[in-house]
């Protein structure tokens, strides 16, 4: 069973700095991409930054220059390193991946259960 968890929001002041931390869990032949999305209430879902297994990356223009997202060594790990955050940044933070679990041929697509990032004085 394959399984993606969070950690690292909270409350943090504008133009303060948080890392998030999404780690990937259970018998895992591969992952293709990993992903960041965020939902601000009231508002749709949508991505933030995702990387390839080959390296690249890619960001909502938003948060270009702002945010960086990086794998671990492991590569079982995505990080998505949030500095110069805005109020509107305020929102719940989710990770999303394309992994080939063990003994499959196909990708899945795996979402964790999201972490709130709030940014206020």
């Amino acid at each position: 069973q394959v399984q993606l968890a969070e950690s690292g929001g909270g409350l943090v002041q504008p133009g303060g700095s948080l890392r998030l931390t999404c780690a990937a869990s259970g018998s895992i032949q591969g992952i293709i991409v990993m992903r960041w999305y965020r939902q601000a209430p009231g508002k749709e879902r949508d991505l933030v930054a995702s990387i390839h297994t080959s390296g690249t990356t890619n960001y909502a223009d938003d948060v270009k220059g702002r945010f960086t997202i990086s794998r671990g060594y492991g590569r079982n790990t995505a990080y998505l390193q949030m500095n110069s955050l805005k109020s509107e940044d305020t929102a719940v933070y989710s990770c999303n991946a394309d992994i080939v679990p063990s003994g499959s041929i196909r990708q899945m697509t795996y979402w964790g259960q999201g972490t709130q990032v709030t940014v206020s004085p």
